[in-house]
C-alpha cells in the first residue's frame, strides 16, 4: 500500500508540475517556430527551429532598454520599500505603541485597495510634479502599492523573534535603533530577503501604472514594452513569445540563485518560537 501510495504521489506531482509549467513550455516552443508555422499549425514541436523571432524581438523594439528600465525601477522600489517597511514593522511589533492593531488593519486594507481606483489621482499628482516619463514617476506609485504588503509580511517575521534577545540588549545599554540594527534585522534577514523578492517581482510585472504614467517609449518597462509589439492588423506571436522568454530569464536566475534564502524565509515565518 505504501509503495502504491508513493507511486500515485509522484504521478500527481508530475502532473501538477506539468500543468504549472505548460504555459511556459508552450511559449518557448512557439518562440522557436518559424512565423509562418505559428499560424498554420498547432503542433507542439517544429522540424525547423529558428531564432529569427528572438532577433526580431530585440531589433523591432528596444527590448533591452525596457529590461533596463524594469531593473532600475524594480530595484529601487524594492530597496526603498523594504527599508521603510523594516522600520515600520519593527516599531509596530517590538515597541510599546498604542493602536498597533488598528495600524496593521489600515495597512492590510491599503494593500487590498484596487490600483484602478487610485490611477487617476496618481496620474494627476505625477503630472503636476513633472514626474511623468521618469523613473521616480513609477517608483512612487510602486512604493504606495508594495509598502503596505511589505509591512504586513515583515511584521509576521519580526513577531517570531524572541523578546528575551531584545531585553538582553536593553540591559547592555543598547538603544532601540542599535537593537534593530544588530539583533532584530539580522535575525529577520531571511524574511526580509523573501519579502524583497516578492516586491521586486510585483514591481517587475506591474502594468497599469507603467502604461499610464510613462508614455514615452524610452521610459517604458517590460510589460508595457512587450504589449507594444502588436500592431493594428497583426499580432507577431513569435516576437512576443521570444521577448517573453528573454525577460523571464532574469527573474528565473534571481530565484534560482537565491532559492535557499527564499525557502528559508518562507518557512521561518511559519515556525512558532
Amino acid at each position: 500500500m505504501r509503495k502504491r501510495a508513493g507511486i500515485w504521489f509522484y504521478v500527481f506531482m508530475s502532473l501538477f508540475v506539468f500543468l504549472t509549467m505548460f504555459p511556459f513550455i508552450w511559449v518557448f516552443l512557439t518562440s522557436i517556430k518559424p512565423p509562418a508555422e505559428i499560424f498554420s499549425s498547432f503542433a507542439w514541436f517544429t522540424s525547423n527551429p529558428t531564432l529569427a523571432s528572438y532577433e526580431t524581438a530585440l531589433t523591432a523594439r528596444p527590448l533591452l532598454r525596457y529590461m533596463a528600465n524594469s531593473i532600475i525601477v524594480s530595484g529601487l522600489t524594492t530597496l526603498i520599500a523594504i527599508s521603510f517597511a523594516s522600520f515600520a514593522s519593527y516599531a509596530v511589533t517590538r515597541l510599546p505603541i498604542k493602536g498597533k492593531g488598528l495600524f496593521l488593519g489600515v495597512v492590510l486594507a491599503a494593500a487590498m485597495f484596487p490600483q484602478i481606483a487610485i490611477i487617476s489621482p496618481m496620474y494627476n499628482f505625477m503630472a503636476n510634479l513633472g514626474l511623468r516619463n521618469s523613473y521616480i514617476g513609477l517608483i512612487i506609485p510602486y512604493i504606495t502599492i508594495s509598502l503596505p504588503l511589505a509591512i504586513w509580511i515583515l511584521s509576521t517575521f519580526f513577531k517570531k523573534i524572541p523578546y528575551e534577545l531584545e531585553e538582553s540588549a536593553k540591559l547592555d545599554g543598547a538603544s532601540p535603533f542599535q537593537t534593530f540594527r544588530k539583533i532584530i534585522f539580522p535575525l529577520a534577514a531571511p524574511g526580509v530577503f523573501t519579502t524583497g523578492i516578492l516586491v521586486f517581482i510585483a514591481a517587475w510585472n506591474e502594468y497599469l501604472f507603467a502604461l499610464t504614467i510613462n508614455s514615452d517609449d524610452k521610459w517604458r518597462t517590460v510589460p508595457v514594452g512587450i504589449s507594444m509589439y502588436t500592431s493594428q492588423y497583426t499580432i507577431p506571436w513569435g516576437d512576443i513569445t521570444a521577448a517573453t522568454v528573454l525577460v523571464t530569464i532574469p527573474i528565473v536566475i534571481l530565484v534560482l540563485v537565491f532559492q535557499k534564502r527564499i525557502v528559508s524565509g518562507l518557512t521561518s515565518g511559519s515556525v512558532k518560537e
